[in-house]
């Protein structure tokens, strides 16, 4: 990768890394439908004026907007509402990765590989022991919500493996049109009409600047900069960095929030870190090994 490109992946890691630290100061004055409303709407428009439609079926362009925008951040806001910290959510919204797997074995017939379930296995105990440390700086609630939008974006990734090669920046602009109407009836419904206009007649310069950052920074710049890439390199080189998201994510928040683990909270995130890490190389290890050995290499 040229140094110009690797700088572009850092961008992106650490936009997408710095994303929860956002969210939860804008949670502080905007509640968590209309919040999702907003974001997308901005992402949307004016974006969709001068962003081509990606070449797909109407239906699975609604099933992507369904899942990876509105289901992930409808769970997501609201366990970071409720009691989930910044800088865990960045580290369990990772499960994505191997809810993706059992997925695309579900529904695409795709094989599990013996590292798959070996990341698997290790990170669901890292996971356990996350979940098991609900204290003040954790609610069981918000852990269950984050598993749950991790489970949605997987779902969002099978969408994306459905409907083959399309424009990446597209697909994320268009589909950004599906979520804001649920998300603005949701919070009309679980959030009324009295809190929608507080929270609107008092937003103010820090609210604008959380909405243009997760609307033009963690999904435009982040998707357009990520998709070049993938564009450029093979998925195996590029998909190695997404790991330094949680990394940032944890640090920011610590710095920023004053966010810390508890000694099983430690442990679980190096737990699930460590299964992400055999996930994403495990295989090519094993088959650099495979072919020391005369084995083959498939």
């Amino acid at each position: 990768m040229s140094p110009k490109d690797l700088l572009l992946a850092l961008v992106v890691i650490i936009v997408w890394g710095m994303n929860f630290v956002v969210i939860k100061i804008g949670l502080d004055d905007i509640p968590p439908m209309l919040l999702g409303g907003l974001r997308f709407t901005l992402a949307a428009f004016p974006a969709i004026l001068f962003v081509k439609r990606p070449q797909m079926p109407l239906r699975w362009l609604l099933a992507y907007g369904a899942t990876i925008s509105l289901g992930q951040f409808a769970f997501l806001f609201s366990a970071m509402k409720v009691g989930m910290p910044a800088g865990l959510a960045s580290l369990v919204l990772q499960s994505q990765a191997f809810f993706t797997l059992f997925f695309a074995a579900l529904f695409l017939g795709e094989r599990l590989r013996a590292t798959n379930l070996i990341g698997l296995l290790i990170a669901a105990g890292g996971l356990l022991l996350i979940g098991m440390q609900g204290d003040r700086s954790m609610t069981l609630a918000g852990f269950v919500l984050t598993i749950c939008a991790a489970s949605m974006w997987a779902l969002g990734n099978i969408v994306t493996r459905k409907v083959g090669k399309v424009n990446l920046v597209g697909l994320v602009v268009w589909g950004s049109l599906i979520p804001p109407i649920p998300f603005f009836a949701l919070s009309w419904l679980m959030e009324g009409p009295q809190t929608i206009e507080s929270a609107l007649r008092g937003i103010g310069l820090s609210s604008i600047l959380v909405l243009v950052y997760l609307a033009f920074g963690a999904t435009i710049l982040g998707y357009s900069l990520w998709s070049r890439l993938l564009s450029r390199y093979p998925a195996n080189t590029v998909a190695p960095f997404s790991l330094l998201v949680p990394v940032v994510g944890l640090t920011s928040a610590a710095l920023l929030l004053g966010e810390h683990l508890g000694v099983l909270q430690a442990v679980g995130a190096l737990l699930v870190m460590l299964g992400l890490i055999i996930n994403v190389g495990g295989g090519w290890v094993a088959g650099r090994l495979r072919s020391a050995f005369g084995g083959s290499p498939a």
